[in-house]
């Protein structure tokens, strides 16, 4: 009865510390298992973001190009998809997109102005309106003075009329490599050119400095690369 009553006692102590080591055990093994799933499922991205593209798809009347999201000059545009008109800028002879620009104060706003050594470029949808070759071939000619310069290196130049809508710029043309350009004189600032082409739904417009002319060659080939570079595949 004694030994009985020993055992009695000391039983329901030693129970408990039975059932210890299985519970702790066990809730290691699930604090293991949820440690090693936190470690599979946590998010490896940074907290600044992913990179945005370096191209990006744009459907402009219904015409798809390929253009550099560093080369779109308004942050709105900067989106896949279509749009009605799209703003860009490459830098000159290179034809790489420009760096992000240097912030300008009150104190650098004259070191900042320096000349210009980028081509402009717009694409918008022309939806059926004159295309750029018929209104070379119908409309300049009514506002033309008549008498052209000699083509001087292989390009022509004609003054519009001072009575005409165009009666501050000239008329520059060549035939190999193609080129036509509206450009304005040189005045209190610089004149510049306009050229313009068409590619399916849209109309490309270059804007470069006049200055640019005398290697017009290069800049017609450049205006040429750059077309041949954006526009996506066809369909």
């Amino acid at each position: 009865m004694t030994m009985f009553s020993a055992a009695s006692l000391r039983s329901p102590r030693t129970r408990p510390r039975a059932h210890v080591v299985p519970i702790v055990l066990g809730g290691a093994a699930a604090a293991c298992a949820v440690a090693l799933v936190a470690y599979l499922l946590w998010p490896t991205w940074g907290v600044t973001g992913a990179n945005a593209p370096d191209k990006l798809p744009v459907s402009v009347g219904g015409t798809l190009f390929n253009l550099p999201a560093a080369a779109i000059r308004m942050k709105i545009q900067r989106h896949t998809g279509p749009q009605e008109r799209i703003d860009l800028d490459f830098l000159y002879p290179s034809l790489e997109p420009p760096g992000a620009p240097k912030h300008v104060t009150a104190d650098t706003v004259e070191v900042a102005v320096h000349s210009i050594d980028r081509i402009f470029l717009s694409i918008a949808a022309h939806h059926d309106a004159l295309s750029p070759e018929q209104r070379t071939a119908t409309i300049y000619p009514r506002y033309l003075d008549q008498a052209a310069t000699q083509p001087e290196d292989g390009l022509t130049m004609r003054m519009f009329r001072a009575d005409t809508p165009y009666g501050s710029e000239d008329l520059y043309s060549a035939a190999s490599p193609a080129l036509t350009a509206r450009c304005t004189r040189d005045a209190s600032t610089p004149g510049m050119c306009l050229s313009e082409r068409r590619v399916g739904g849209a109309d490309l417009t270059f804007r470069f400095p006049r200055s640019w002319l005398s290697q017009w060659r290069d800049v017609a080939e450049a205006m040429d690369r750059l077309t041949a570079q954006l526009r996506g595949p066809k369909g």
